[in-house]
């Protein structure tokens, strides 16, 4: 498992890769995995999700934004969702990464384009979540969370369980509604568990704190394990449905999200749009190996089993070239 995990994160990050799946569109098969590339077309996802009683956190994908010119477009495709989700009046809020609207650029730069969207947000009473990102970007992403904190409440973050300042993390922002992950990069062991065990222990302990004392917890995992330990959890500490909500990615363990959501959970379903799919794809099975297994009928044809092998030989071959 940890082979395909470097495998994956190491796929993620190939600029040249994921430029070449957005020449192919979503013609591969991810169509299963990133309903839409546009606004009107996600739109829709949301509207038939909330019409199963799902709620949902849309996020604009978007990787290696160096330019300006970049960050702008983001924040207007980000507004755009906005302005759509008040229009529409779905049940829908928005996840977003600083890096997208220039965090590796310029931080006070990023901090106006943040500002510009929560601002609008914050008008239409729709709440934005941070989505957290490596360790180089950790701190000053939480550093701008906290300067808008002073100004907005309709903002809150993710705390990632393999890192080992996340419970003194959690403890920090206890007070924001948080979502609380596994973690989907490849950390170093200075700052980051390396062991599954280790991280999945991390990972329920987060969970549990969180539930009897923060304000309200997103449980992002397509692991029944965690999931059944939660409902056992919150029935035998009286801990209300109203305090937390299930979170998986659109289009995996569809089933188990309807299940969760029909028995009267609060559950939200994380829908991605848009043409930059590959490295948040590859991400999800870096995160997870296993999720390799939900999708593979569903995604998974011909076409695409050549271009991932493809996409790997080439990652590979790149790995032993730089060994030389």
């Amino acid at each position: 498992m940890a082979i395909l995990k470097d495998l994956f994160i190491g796929l993620s990050q190939n600029q040249f890769l994921n430029t070449a799946a957005k020449k192919y569109g979503l013609k591969l098969g991810a169509q299963h995995v990133v309903p839409g590339t546009n606004v009107a077309e996600t739109i829709e996802s949301i509207k038939e999700l909330n019409a199963q009683g799902i709620s949902c956190t849309v996020d604009n994908l978007g990787e290696f934004v160096f330019e300006k010119e970049e960050a702008i477009e983001a924040k207007g495709q980000i507004l755009e969702v906005i302005e759509a989700i008040h229009t529409h009046k779905v049940d829908a809020h928005i996840s977003l990464k600083p890096s997208q609207l220039g965090l590796d650029i310029d931080y006070d730069f990023c901090l106006d384009n943040l500002k510009e969207i929560v601002s609008k947000a914050s008008a239409y009473d729709i709440f934005i979540n941070f989505d957290m990102e490596d360790h180089n970007r950790l701190q000053p992403s939480f550093d701008i969370l906290e300067t808008l904190s002073k100004e907005y409440s309709n903002i809150g973050t993710v705390i990632q369980a393999y890192f080992f300042r996340a419970v003194e993390d959690i403890k920090k922002y206890e007070n924001f509604r948080l979502r609380i992950v596994k973690g989907a990069y490849k950390e170093s062991e200075e700052y980051a568990y390396q062991d599954k065990k280790e991280i999945d222990e991390n990972y329920i302990k987060l969970i549990e704190w969180h539930l009897l004392n923060g304000k309200f917890t997103s449980i992002a995992t397509h692991d029944h394990v965690v999931i059944n330990h939660v409902k056992k959890f919150v029935k035998v500490n009286n801990i209300s449905n109203d305090k937390f909500e299930f979170q998986m990615l659109y289009g995996f363990r569809v089933d188990m999200q309807l299940q969760l959501a029909n028995e009267g959970y609060n559950f939200c379903t994380y829908v991605p749009f848009g043409s930059d799919w590959y490295g948040y794809f590859m991400r999800r099975l870096a995160e997870r190996p296993q999720n390799l297994n939900l999708v593979v009928k569903q995604v998974f044809n011909k076409k695409t089993n050549k271009v991932i092998g493809l996409s790997a030989g080439a990652f590979l071959l790149g790995r032993m070239t730089r060994k030389k």
